[in-house]
Formats: C-alpha cells, sequence, structure tokens
C-alpha cells in the first residue's frame, strides 16, 4: 500500500469549520448575485444552490430560506457584541463600551466590501430584505439598551430607563450613518474616521454623571429636520443635562 493510500481522506468544503465558512460565504454571494441579475422574487433555492456548486438539501443545511443567505452572520455578530458587553470592565464608561461594541459590526461589512455595497443595493429595492434589516438593527439596539440601562441603574442614575434607550438609539443611529454613507460611496470612503467622529459625538453627548432630581422629566428637544448629525447630538447632550 503505498503512502499516499494509507492517508486520511482530505475532508471535503463544509465538514471542517473553515469549509463551512467557505460554503456559507459562496451561498450568500451565489444569492446576491442572481438577484441583482434576474430579481429577488425570481430566483429559486435551487438556482442559488446549483451556482454555489451545492444541491438544494445543502442550502438549508445553511439557511432557511433564500432570505436567510443576504445576511448569514448576524447571529454571529449579536454573540460576539453580547459578550464584549458581558466582559467590559466596570470602571469603563458604558457609553463608549457599547460605541465600541457596535464596531463589530462596522468590522463585518468591511470584512467584505464587494458583498456589502451589493446587499445595500438590494436592501434599497426589495422591502422584504429592508425589513429584515431593520429588525436586525432593532436587536442589536435593544441589546445596547439593555446593557446601558444595567450599568446607569448600578450608578443610580434616577433617569436610567430613559437615558438608556435615547443613548443606545444615538449608538445605533451613529453606526448606521457612518455605514450608510460608506456604502453610498461603494466602500471608498474613510470609514474609520467618519466612525471616530459620530461615535465621540455620542460619548460626548450621554456620558458623564447626570444630575439627581431628573426622575419623572420629560426631555424636549427640537430642531430643524435637516440638521446634521452633530447638531441632533448637541441638542440631545443640552436637553439631558439642563432640564
Amino acid at each position: 500500500m503505498s503512502v499516499e493510500s494509507r492517508q486520511s481522506p482530505r475532508p471535503r468544503a463544509g465538514r471542517t469549520t473553515a469549509g463551512r465558512r467557505r460554503l456559507r460565504h459562496a451561498l450568500t454571494v451565489a444569492a446576491i448575485d442572481l438577484f441583482l441579475a434576474q430579481g429577488y422574487d425570481a430566483t429559486t433555492v435551487d438556482e442559488i444552490a446549483a451556482a454555489a456548486g451545492v444541491g438544494r438539501r445543502t442550502f438549508f443545511r445553511y439557511f432557511r430560506s433564500k432570505e436567510d443567505a443576504i445576511f448569514p452572520d448576524h447571529e454571529d455578530v449579536l454573540g460576539d457584541i453580547e459578550r464584549s458587553l458581558a466582559t467590559a470592565a466596570p470602571a469603563q464608561d458604558p457609553v463608549a463600551v457599547a460605541c465600541t461594541a457596535v464596531r463589530l459590526v462596522l468590522d463585518y461589512y468591511l470584512a467584505d466590501p464587494d458583498v456589502s455595497v451589493k446587499r445595500f443595493a438590494l436592501t434599497r429595492t426589495v422591502p422584504s430584505l429592508r425589513d429584515r434589516e431593520v429588525a436586525t438593527v432593532d436587536r442589536y439596539q435593544r441589546v445596547f439598551a439593555r446593557y446601558l440601562r444595567e450599568r446607569f441603574e448600578a450608578a443610580d442614575d434616577p433617569a436610567a430607563d430613559l437615558r438608556a434607550s435615547v443613548a443606545a438609539a444615538a449608538v445605533a443611529a451613529a453606526h448606521n450613518h457612518v455605514l450608510r454613507r460608506w456604502l453610498r460611496s461603494g466602500g471608498e470612503e474613510d470609514v474609520h474616521a467618519n466612525a471616530e467622529e459620530a461615535f465621540q459625538l455620542v460619548v460626548d453627548a450621554f456620558s458623564g454623571p447626570v444630575e439627581p432630581g431628573g426622575e419623572g422629566r420629560t426631555v424636549v428637544a427640537v430642531m430643524e429636520a435637516s440638521a446634521s448629525m452633530s447638531e441632533v447630538m448637541r441638542q440631545i447632550s443640552a436637553a439631558l443635562r439642563t432640564n
């Protein structure tokens, strides 16, 4: 028996963690390319599987539907965010921690610019995919709100619930603004510089001690619909600190 015949057979794609990741990515790329070429509704699961070089049953081992193939890793990213928040040092500013954690979502999109830009084009034209994206963003935001609420309550902040909800919304809004700006540029803009500026605005607006006696307050900030993000953050911060 030759040396070659005594060696263990090489694992096929999908049999190892790296292989599963590559196959999952191949199915996502195939789905996005087909959706763009012939339309979302006109594309079948069989066509996606064939384009990726696998069968229908293999597709359903990775995704429950063709819609799921567009957002393949959000559950993993959400888990990474929850672990990042759970392991943050208590001495760290909670808003800064949330801004650092949301960068994991940004990194996910930056890891594959071509797919991210194409996915953006799809979500702008296919309502069901856009709704799915909105629902995903809402899940991230709720995770941040829960973390911030716990931290603010631990610091005896009388407005913990309100402050956590508004700060979490601001974290998500800053991330979405930076990400969509980058996507609209075709992945050409300096996303890191934009992220630094956006997240610093959020930290400046919501970090630091809150004056006692704010329980039961209603905070209102009035601004023009065309106001820039920096102006929105400035006015919200002023309202929270002075009312």
